[in-house]
């Protein structure tokens, strides 16, 4: 047994914890050590594609980016603790969650991956949230299997099983089919004790006969799993096929395969009711544990499930940080034409920090961030705008924070709908994702938009990937619940509270009403362009 605090001895005798998480522009991997603080990391950037009018990533470019990343991650602990990473404790796969891999029986792709991008299954999310009682998105695997089949698309007859990205990626590692309880909570309806159901499968399997389809959708969804329960250990050729250099044992523990919105949960430490978390990057959701479920249903709100199990109430957006993303790489550019090439680091840090010097309702500006279609404001695509009338207030700061807001403005949107609801409770919340780097800004932005105390904390940009080593860790743990693994793991976690400004919290208002009455712009021009 390794020294508990030295993170060198752990490395070397494989009491560490490895977990990837497949984002929309990142694949990133995390090494932490025996107090379940990262030691090491390793990146690969990616970015989906747009073909044939669909979001997709090419499965190649998943298995080529987990490489690299686990490739610069091992070159990170030679680096910093002089040793070669030749076996792990335990590893963890998480991944952008919903989506459409759809497998024959051969296990061969029928269809490029659909992400969670698209927005295509309008009629089959809303044939089967009647059928179901529930709100189904048209992100969920259901709906895209489904459109498929209303469509009569050729490969549906063909389907033997369909699976998440981070389920597929879990499988090429253990050679089990299966996939975490929030993941699971995503593809297809989830009872309390973590398995599909029954009430759903029954009517599933009705209609899909009523279309000749002869489908048990139990043996197309993979086996949904608990938090700590056995999802199989990395085999020889899932070790080799993540280290090609053949350095890696095989043999490890795995945990269930996640969603970045269970990992965003574990990596904030909000698995217990009344707690809430809210993720920003490409995308952006909030997710808030409840006692018990909503009195109804409601299109802006899907239910999932914490990786333990317990109900969780979602509000998710299509669009989060990509458009602030692109001006920033404006000014990097336009700082390279001035003949002083900037970090894009400093880049970021200093647009951001430039937002809190603008007027508390950004100066008369609207931005909308819509890249990709919003169902929140019943948008099938995007348009990127920028909108000011002849007195409005152009400036850099305004700009930026016009930007900003537009991150969180349709995420108000969704939670207005829910905390309209008696049962549902908020005390506050914490955020994460790389919208958070720079200090004090986003944050305080989030505070106005959504009128609670907003907490970040130390590892607020690493996210998904650590929460997924936890997760996998967990697994190793023996603990007796997630929260108990969490409560120590998060003893003496330093975090900084951002209280809203009534001040801000009135501009952010004025925008708010701004942006939504500007709202037939966009359609418009969706119409036009």
């Amino acid at each position: 047994m390794s020294n508990p605090t030295d993170p060198t001895a752990a490395i070397v005798h494989g009491e560490t914890a490895l977990g990837i998480e497949f984002g929309s522009t990142r694949i990133k991997a995390v090494l932490t050590g025996p107090d379940h603080q990262p030691i090491a990391t390793g990146a690969h950037d990616w970015e989906n594609q747009f073909v044939d009018r669909i979001w997709t990533y090419s499965l190649d470019d998943a298995v080529t980016g987990m490489q690299e990343a686990y490739a610069t991650l091992v070159a990170d602990v030679r680096h910093r603790y002089g040793v070669e990473l030749t076996q792990l404790g335990a590893i963890g796969v998480s991944g952008m969650m919903h989506g459409y891999l759809a497998l024959d029986a051969h296990d061969r792709l029928l269809v490029p991956f659909r992400t969670w991008r698209n927005t295509m299954t309008g009629p089959a999310s809303q044939q089967l949230s009647e059928l179901f009682g529930c709100t189904i998105p048209q992100r969920w695997s259901i709906a895209h299997l489904w459109q498929a089949a209303l469509a009569e698309e050729e490969h549906v007859r063909d389907v033997a099983r369909i699976t998440t990205l981070a389920g597929w990626i879990h499988w090429r590692l253990t050679g089990r089919r299966v996939v975490g309880a929030c993941e699971a909570s995503g593809m297809f309806p989830l009872d309390p004790q973590v398995a599909w159901r029954a009430d759903a499968v029954a009517a599933f399997d009705e209609v899909a006969a009523q279309r000749g389809l002869n489908w048990s959708v139990t043996e197309l969804l993979p086996e949904p799993l608990p938090a700590g329960a056995d999802a199989g250990t990395l085999t020889p050729e899932g070790a080799l096929l993540l280290d090609p250099s053949g350095h890696l044992h095989a043999g490890c523990l795995a945990c269930p395969p996640e969603g970045d919105a269970g990992t965003g949960m574990v990596a904030t430490n909000t698995v217990a009711p009344r707690t809430g978390n809210v993720s920003a990057g490409t995308s952006i959701f909030a997710l808030i544990v409840l006692d018990t479920p909503p009195a109804e249903a409601h299109p802006a709100i899907e239910m999932l499930s914490t990786p333990g199990g317990d109900p969780v109430a979602m509000v998710h957006c299509n669009n989060g940080a990509s458009e602030v993303n692109t001006w920033a790489s404006v000014f990097t550019q336009f700082a390279e034409r001035l003949g002083v090439p900037t970090d894009q680091g400093r880049i970021f840090e200093a647009l951001f920090t430039a937002s809190l010097d603008g007027a508390p309702d950004a100066g008369g500006l609207v931005a909308f961030n819509y890249l990709s279609g919003e169902h929140l404001v019943e948008l099938e695509e995007g348009r990127p705008l920028v909108l000011r009338t002849p007195d409005s207030e152009l400036t850099l700061a305004n700009f930026m924070r016009a930007q900003l807001y537009s991150v969180f403005a349709t995420l108000r949107v969704g939670l207005d709908v829910l905390l309209q609801d008696d049962a549902v409770a908020l005390d506050s919340l914490f955020a994460h994702g790389g919208v958070f780097r720079t200090p004090g800004v986003a944050q305080r932005h989030l505070a106005a938009a959504t009128r609670v105390p907003v907490a970040v904390g130390e590892t607020a940009a690493e996210g998904g990937a650590w929460g997924i080593a936890l997760l996998a860790a967990f697994a190793r743990s023996g603990a007796a619940s997630l929260p108990e693994f969490l409560a120590g793991v998060f003893t003496s976690a330093e975090t900084v509270v951002v209280h809203p400004d009534p001040i801000e919290v009135e501009g952010f208002e004025t925008y708010y009403r701004r942006q939504m009455a500007a709202l037939e712009v966009e359609r418009v021009a969706l119409r036009h362009t």
